[in-house]
């Protein structure tokens, strides 16, 4: 059978636990026989990266702006336990912070949707996507504990050595304060991206912060959406027969809850961190959710929008049989496989894509599916199966829908 053949390399970003194992079953079982896989590749499994002193991240990232796709593994943003699990020399950072910052991105997650898992919420009938801010606030935070008589001041020291001073608070007793930051810049490219991948996926955007509150920080992102709409967007959504929604977080909340779902709910950095776990959470799984940063300039990274899955992975270690949920990690290729076919104009890499997706959802409607989505399938006639094993299964209705 000859294999599907690509013109350039996705950059591929290995990672950590559970689903490195997963990661590369996918691979072995659903894309190398049917694709001559151009990647290239970068281990960002902690112990690679902590033997780079975490340059392999930037690299990957560097890779990852040259070619224009990527797809990333899960992994560990080490704690106090993992320094010492893994001997680190120190706390690395985030992977997915320092990814998104060098590609200056919005994080997009999107819940899939499968029939016999119905959300929490019954009105939600179609897909919330949450665009995620992926620049500053608390991520790039900057914290200090204060005794009690001190006073705490935001001074702001301009290029010509000028001093704007603000009084956060003159302290009674012991206290804390935080500083944050964002930038105008990032604030634009959020604001591109989340409007262009709108106009790509035809889906209306609401964008919420909390500018009665915080009246020059929030305010700042209301101002420069509300810009770049007007003088960039506006006329082309007309067209597109969508519509840009702008509100207060807290009525957002109680807007998405009471909603149909179809549509992107832009949220900043902290606000998408949380609220994409929840909407989640609330449709099924975190391990049911495709997350893609988009930079303003069309770079694309897929990932999977969970974790490393540790308990799996300490139980595989001891050689015990795992049923993990590979899906997310599985449409994170599916995503990076078809973006990078559609961008180099393979249309047998897009079908193949495609057809991938529907017969990993026809796998779990066909009632063959892992130990998380055994527990929440409202079918009657289900099977819970290990994680190769339902890889297997998906591989068994894509050579149907292929027809091979």
């Amino acid at each position: 059978m000859a294999k599907i053949q690509m013109k350039t390399p996705l950059v591929e970003m290995d990672g950590d636990e559970m689903t490195r194992i997963i990661w590369q079953e996918i691979k072995d079982i659903l894309i190398t026989p049917y694709v001559d896989l151009k990647s290239d590749y970068y281990d960002l499994g902690l112990v690679h990266r902590n033997e780079t002193n975490d340059q392999v991240t930037v690299d990957s990232a560097n890779a990852t702006k040259k070619y224009g796709v990527a797809v990333k593994c899960a992994t560990i943003t080490p704690n106090a336990a993992r320094m010492t699990e893994y001997n680190l020399k120190e706390m690395w950072k985030s992977p997915n912070g320092t990814i998104r910052a060098m590609l200056d991105g919005t994080v997009f997650r999107t819940p899939i949707l499968v029939k016999g898992i119905t959300p929490y919420i019954p009105t939600w009938t179609k897909p919330i996507t949450i665009a995620r801010h992926a620049y500053g606030d608390v991520y790039k935070n900057v914290e200090m504990k204060c005794p009690a008589g001190a006073k705490a001041e935001l001074v702001c020291t301009d290029k010509d050595g000028n001093e704007t001073r603000e009084t956060i608070y003159n302290f009674e007793c012991d206290g804390v304060i935080q500083g944050m930051h964002n930038k105008s810049t990032s604030i634009a490219s959020f604001a591109k991206s989340v409007f262009n991948f709108a106009l790509d996926t035809k889906q209306d955007v609401w964008f919420a912060t909390k500018d009665t509150i915080s009246k020059k920080y929030d305010h700042t992102f209301k101002d420069i959406f509300n810009e770049i709409f007007e003088n960039e967007y506006k006329a082309k959504f007309e067209a597109a027969g969508i519509e840009y929604f702008y509100t207060l977080i807290d009525d957002a909340v109680a807007r998405v809850v009471r909603s149909n779902g179809g549509y992107i709910w832009a949220c900043k950095n902290y606000d998408g961190d949380v609220m994409s776990d929840m909407v989640a959470t609330a449709y099924g799984s975190l391990a049911m959710m495709t997350s893609v940063l988009v930079s303003p300039d069309g770079v694309y990274e897929f990932e999977a929008a969970h974790g490393t899955v540790q308990r799996h992975y300490y139980k595989h270690l001891k050689g015990e049989e795992t049923s993990t949920n590979s899906v997310a990690t599985l449409f994170a290729w599916t995503g990076a496989l078809r973006k990078r076919g559609e961008l180099d104009e393979l249309p047998e890499l897009v079908n193949f894509a495609d057809c991938l997706e529907k017969a990993t959802i026809k796998t779990i409607e066909d009632g063959i599916m892992t130990g998380d989505l055994y527990l929440l399938s409202k079918l009657e006639n289900k099977q819970k199966v290990n994680t190769e094993d339902f890889l297997k299964a998906v591989d068994e209705r894509l050579k149907a829908k292929l027809g091979k």
